[in-house]
């Protein structure tokens, strides 16, 4: 692979996350997300939990909020109803492509509590429209996520509980046995449409009791062995043209 040192403007920095115990960062590549894979879920947001195949949207590198320590995320502009949602993340350390399920957990790096921030409004409009979900989910500072813990520390999650608070009332609670396609799954099934590659992240769903935010609101997630996510929403500011 050819490294390119001189660019004709300046290159997007790399969007990285604190690995826990360690200084080295783990650098993000892209973010795969799950879509409805829990059942009641599937059914707060009016459909089948049926377990059709699991489907995937994107978000990019720069929707990546490093949330080992307690932060903030602006509440973003065009929106009205802005949602959180915690899932199970799941990091890629070994790229593969059609990878069998019964070797799937291989490739796993490790694990972190992560929020998929949506822009609800804007989603289901795009949805009922037969449109790209792209402004209700794939922006910038909406993937929050804690600490990665590697598979050496803590092993394989495969049952623990998860709960987001809001202002310390609990909005949603589940456990991560609860998931549809279960981790192994969602890596094999991803990989036959796209070779994965060390750097991706896997944002495997979340439970039911999905809500709306507002300027002030402190999120708290957590799944058991894994570091808390603290996130404050903050006030939109318009940023200035680079």
């Amino acid at each position: 692979m050819k490294i390119v040192t001189n660019f004709a403007v300046s290159p997007a920095p790399i969007y990285s996350l604190t690995v826990h115990g360690r200084e080295q960062r783990f650098p993000v590549n892209r973010i795969f997300c799950v879509g409805r894979n829990y059942a009641a879920h599937a059914r707060e947001m009016g459909k089948d939990p049926d377990r059709d195949p699991p489907f995937f949207f994107m978000k990019p590198a720069s929707a990546t909020v490093d949330a080992a320590d307690p932060t903030s995320i602006p509440y973003p502009s065009k929106t009205s109803n802005y949602h959180y949602e915690i899932e199970l993340v799941v990091a890629i350390g070994k790229g593969g492509f059609e990878i069998p399920v019964d070797r799937a957990l291989e490739h796993v790096f490790g694990y972190a509590v992560g929020l998929d921030m949506t822009r609800r409004d804007l989603q289901l409009a795009a949805r009922d429209a037969g449109r790209p979900w792209e402004f209700g989910k794939s922006f910038s500072d909406s993937a929050p996520m804690g600490a990665l813990h590697p598979v050496e520390e803590i092993g394989h999650l495969d049952a623990a509980a998860i709960e987001l608070t809001v202002n310390g009332v609990t909005r949603q609670a589940s456990d991560i046995a609860k998931l549809i396609w279960s981790t192994a799954e969602c890596i094999a099934h991803l990989s036959l449409y796209e070779a994965l590659r060390p750097g991706d992240l896997i944002m495997t769903g979340t439970p039911e009791g999905v809500g709306p935010v507002v300027t002030g609101d402190v999120m708290r997630g957590q799944i058991d062995g894994l570091s808390d996510v603290i996130v404050t929403v903050v006030p939109y500011i318009k940023e200035a043209a680079p």
